[in-house]
């Protein structure tokens, strides 16, 4: 197993890139895919049409978010740790994502910046 850590700016407060990570109608926007999330410690969330699912362990809104993630025919879950900073009027996601498993590292790896929290990124430079 292996872990991924990336780091991004936001062009947004805490709280507004927090709600781009746990409120559907916002993540279909970045994502441009069905989002089925809430934004409790417990619930259970599917991004992607399920691609990616999993539960909300740990959540501090517009601080941190913690969740377990599944994809494709995983045993065991991966765990995703999204720790927001203050930074001015923007905001720095730190991103560590644990337990990933070696034959998917390199599609997860960049699969962040394709397809999350670059899109995510872009999406706040553009408003």
């Amino acid at each position: 197993m292996k872990t991924i850590h990336q780091t991004y700016e936001m062009q947004a407060s805490p709280q507004e890139v927090f709600d781009a990570l746990v409120k559907p109608e916002i993540i279909e926007k970045w994502s441009g895919a069905p989002a089925e999330m809430e934004p409790t410690q417990g619930s259970l969330f599917r991004l992607w049409g399920g691609d990616i699912h999993g539960t909300n362990k740990e959540v501090i809104p517009g601080e941190k978010l913690v969740q377990d993630w599944y994809s494709g025919n995983w045993e065991n879950p991966s765990t995703v740790t999204f720790i927001l900073e203050p930074q001015g009027k923007n905001t720095m996601v730190h991103l560590e994502h644990n337990n990933v498993p070696e034959q998917s590292y390199n599609s997860i790896n960049s699969g962040w910046k394709e397809y999350y929290l670059g899109p995510m990124q872009e999406m706040f430079a553009g408003s």
